[in-house]
């Protein structure tokens, strides 16, 4: 049997990036959490943050020193979900959303790490969540 139960983000400081994405998600920091491991449980997942001594940030979209993960989160309003994210010091990199309105944008959080918001062509949003288009 194999269970994923933890993605883990090396950063400088556990307790600054956990409150970041604490406030992305709308998710508490888990209690317990300190300088050298802090969590977001989300799920059966915990998002978890741990502290590395001379972190370097990737620099998207350089190849020489490049991103080995990133987050993407589906939005159902890409303009208020940025205005949240970059009062949350957020940084934005790049905007790919087409005049339909669809796409992604490129964002960092406070430590460089690139994560996107995401406006995906026949998501239905309900109280419950995203509905996902069939794939074919």
């Amino acid at each position: 049997m194999l269970r994923l139960t933890d993605f883990i983000i090396d950063c400088p400081d556990t307790m600054k990036l956990a409150a970041f994405y604490s406030g992305v998600m709308g998710l508490p920091v888990k209690e317990g959490s300190n300088e050298n491991w802090a969590g977001i449980q989300f799920g059966e997942i915990e998002l978890a943050f741990i502290q590395v001594e001379d972190y370097r940030a990737p620099q998207w979209p350089d190849s020489e020193h490049p991103k080995q993960f990133h987050l993407d989160f589906e939005v159902d309003d890409i303009e208020a979900e940025q205005r949240r994210v970059l009062a949350l010091d957020a940084t934005l990199q790049q905007d790919c959303i087409g005049p339909d309105g669809y796409g992604f944008r490129v964002y960092a959080d406070p430590i460089g790490h690139p994560f996107c918001l995401c406006r995906n062509k026949g998501v239905i949003w309900t109280d419950q969540g995203p509905i996902w288009p069939k794939r074919d």
